[in-house]
Protein backbone atom coordinates (compact mmCIF):
# COMPACT_ATOMS: atom_id res chain seq x y z
CA UNK A 1 0.00 0.00 0.00
CA UNK A 2 1.37 3.35 -0.93
CA UNK A 3 2.38 5.59 1.67
CA UNK A 4 1.32 9.17 1.20
CA UNK A 5 1.00 12.41 3.23
CA UNK A 6 -1.01 15.25 2.83
CA UNK A 7 -1.04 18.70 4.47
CA UNK A 8 -4.21 20.61 4.85
CA UNK A 9 -5.27 24.03 5.67
CA UNK A 10 -8.10 26.54 5.39
CA UNK A 11 -7.76 29.85 5.85
CA UNK A 12 -10.79 32.98 6.03
CA UNK A 13 -10.56 36.52 5.84
CA UNK A 14 -13.51 37.46 8.43
CA UNK A 15 -15.61 34.41 9.89
CA UNK A 16 -17.61 33.96 7.39
CA UNK A 17 -15.96 36.07 4.89
CA UNK A 18 -13.61 35.10 1.64
CA UNK A 19 -11.83 31.62 2.03
CA UNK A 20 -9.85 28.94 0.63
CA UNK A 21 -8.76 25.70 0.79
CA UNK A 22 -5.03 23.57 -0.02
CA UNK A 23 -4.06 20.46 0.11
CA UNK A 24 -0.84 19.20 -0.59
CA UNK A 25 -0.10 15.30 -1.38
CA UNK A 26 3.71 13.92 -0.99
CA UNK A 27 4.77 10.61 -2.37
CA UNK A 28 8.04 9.69 -3.08
CA UNK A 29 9.34 12.85 -3.32
CA UNK A 30 6.77 14.26 -5.76
CA UNK A 31 4.32 16.99 -4.80
CA UNK A 32 0.96 18.17 -5.86
CA UNK A 33 -1.02 21.26 -4.78
CA UNK A 34 -4.65 21.80 -5.15
CA UNK A 35 -6.20 24.97 -3.99
CA UNK A 36 -9.46 27.05 -4.19
CA UNK A 37 -11.03 29.95 -2.76
CA UNK A 38 -14.96 31.05 -2.04
CA UNK A 39 -16.75 33.99 -1.54
CA UNK A 40 -19.00 32.95 1.56
CA UNK A 41 -17.44 30.38 3.78
CA UNK A 42 -16.24 29.69 6.97
CA UNK A 43 -12.84 28.78 8.37
CA UNK A 44 -14.01 25.36 9.47
CA UNK A 45 -15.35 24.90 5.82
CA UNK A 46 -12.39 25.43 4.37
CA UNK A 47 -10.15 23.16 6.93
CA UNK A 48 -12.88 20.49 5.92
CA UNK A 49 -12.85 20.95 2.24
CA UNK A 50 -8.59 20.68 2.38
CA UNK A 51 -8.90 17.25 3.92
CA UNK A 52 -11.66 16.04 1.65
CA UNK A 53 -9.84 17.33 -2.05
CA UNK A 54 -6.43 15.63 -0.39
CA UNK A 55 -8.13 12.81 0.18
CA UNK A 56 -9.89 12.81 -3.23
CA UNK A 57 -6.58 12.89 -4.80
CA UNK A 58 -5.89 9.59 -4.71
CA UNK A 59 -6.40 7.43 -6.98
CA UNK A 60 -5.91 4.02 -5.19
CA UNK A 61 -6.45 2.89 -1.76
CA UNK A 62 -3.46 4.34 0.49
CA UNK A 63 -1.85 4.52 3.62
CA UNK A 64 -2.25 8.74 4.91
CA UNK A 65 -1.15 10.58 7.36
CA UNK A 66 -2.72 13.78 7.40
CA UNK A 67 -1.85 16.79 9.04
CA UNK A 68 -4.11 19.39 9.68
CA UNK A 69 -3.40 22.56 11.91
CA UNK A 70 -7.21 22.52 12.72
CA UNK A 71 -8.52 20.83 16.14
CA UNK A 72 -12.38 20.95 14.84
CA UNK A 73 -11.05 18.58 12.13
CA UNK A 74 -8.52 16.57 14.17
CA UNK A 75 -10.91 16.17 17.30
CA UNK A 76 -13.99 15.30 15.21
CA UNK A 77 -11.78 12.18 13.22
CA UNK A 78 -9.40 11.04 16.02
CA UNK A 79 -11.61 11.49 19.19
CA UNK A 80 -14.69 9.44 17.46
CA UNK A 81 -16.89 12.59 17.10
CA UNK A 82 -17.62 11.91 13.33
CA UNK A 83 -18.44 8.09 13.69
CA UNK A 84 -20.65 9.11 16.42
CA UNK A 85 -22.63 11.48 14.48
CA UNK A 86 -22.97 9.24 11.56
CA UNK A 87 -24.64 6.88 13.77
CA UNK A 88 -26.86 9.68 15.62
CA UNK A 89 -28.11 10.41 12.06
CA UNK A 90 -25.42 13.49 11.47
CA UNK A 91 -26.64 14.58 15.08
CA UNK A 92 -24.88 15.80 17.90
CA UNK A 93 -26.47 13.81 20.17
CA UNK A 94 -28.84 11.05 19.81
CA UNK A 95 -32.28 12.42 19.29
CA UNK A 96 -31.13 16.05 18.83
CA UNK A 97 -33.32 17.73 16.47
CA UNK A 98 -30.14 19.41 15.50
CA UNK A 99 -27.66 18.70 12.37
CA UNK A 100 -23.91 18.86 13.36
CA UNK A 101 -22.50 21.80 11.74
CA UNK A 102 -20.86 21.21 8.28
CA UNK A 103 -22.79 18.11 8.03
CA UNK A 104 -22.84 18.36 4.36
CA UNK A 105 -18.98 18.15 4.54
CA UNK A 106 -18.75 15.37 6.98
CA UNK A 107 -21.18 13.38 4.47
CA UNK A 108 -18.17 13.31 2.24
CA UNK A 109 -15.22 13.55 4.42
CA UNK A 110 -16.83 10.28 6.17
CA UNK A 111 -16.85 7.75 3.44
CA UNK A 112 -13.35 8.94 2.11
CA UNK A 113 -11.41 8.34 5.83
CA UNK A 114 -12.76 4.78 5.76
CA UNK A 115 -11.82 4.42 2.40
CA UNK A 116 -8.27 4.82 2.91
CA UNK A 117 -5.72 4.00 6.08
CA UNK A 118 -6.15 7.00 7.35
CA UNK A 119 -4.15 8.48 10.23
CA UNK A 120 -4.74 12.25 10.96
CA UNK A 121 -1.92 14.72 13.50
CA UNK A 122 -2.56 17.79 14.23
CA UNK A 123 0.79 20.80 14.21
CA UNK A 124 0.91 23.90 15.29
CA UNK A 125 -0.33 26.45 12.76
CA UNK A 126 2.18 29.53 11.41
CA UNK A 127 4.97 27.79 13.72
CA UNK A 128 7.83 26.89 11.19
CA UNK A 129 6.44 23.31 9.75
CA UNK A 130 6.95 23.03 6.06
CA UNK A 131 4.32 21.54 4.95
CA UNK A 132 1.48 23.18 6.92
CA UNK A 133 3.31 26.87 5.62
CA UNK A 134 3.15 25.43 2.27
CA UNK A 135 -0.80 24.75 2.12
CA UNK A 136 -1.04 28.19 4.41
CA UNK A 137 0.26 30.35 1.28
CA UNK A 138 -1.07 28.12 -1.41
CA UNK A 139 -4.64 28.82 0.70
CA UNK A 140 -3.86 32.40 1.12
CA UNK A 141 -2.64 33.20 -2.77
CA UNK A 142 -5.89 31.15 -3.46
CA UNK A 143 -7.61 34.42 -2.26
CA UNK A 144 -5.59 36.31 -3.55
CA UNK A 145 -6.31 35.29 -7.25
CA UNK A 146 -9.88 36.40 -6.87
CA UNK A 147 -10.75 33.49 -8.55
CA UNK A 148 -13.74 32.84 -5.99
CA UNK A 149 -16.49 29.87 -6.63
CA UNK A 150 -19.66 29.76 -4.19
CA UNK A 151 -19.74 27.85 -1.39
CA UNK A 152 -23.43 26.80 -1.99
CA UNK A 153 -23.09 24.25 1.14
CA UNK A 154 -22.64 27.90 3.16
CA UNK A 155 -24.96 29.47 1.20
CA UNK A 156 -27.93 26.71 1.78
CA UNK A 157 -27.25 26.03 5.24
CA UNK A 158 -31.35 26.71 6.11
CA UNK A 159 -32.07 23.85 3.02
CA UNK A 160 -29.28 21.68 5.27
CA UNK A 161 -31.25 21.78 7.61
CA UNK A 162 -34.11 20.71 5.99
CA UNK A 163 -32.94 18.32 3.87
CA UNK A 164 -29.89 17.06 5.18
CA UNK A 165 -29.21 14.82 1.90
CA UNK A 166 -28.93 17.68 -0.51
CA UNK A 167 -25.21 18.25 -0.69
CA UNK A 168 -24.59 20.64 -2.91
CA UNK A 169 -21.19 22.24 -2.79
CA UNK A 170 -20.70 24.07 -5.82
CA UNK A 171 -17.70 22.35 -7.04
Amino acid sequence: MKQIVIFTDGACRGNPGIGAYAARLEYQGHQKVVAQAYELTTNNRMELMAMIKGLEMLKELCAVTAYTDSKYVQNAITEGWLKRWSSHGWRPKWKSPKLVKNVDLWKILHPLLEKHDVTVEWVKGHAGNGGNEAVDQAANEAIDSGNFLQDKGFLNKETHLNNPNQMDLGL
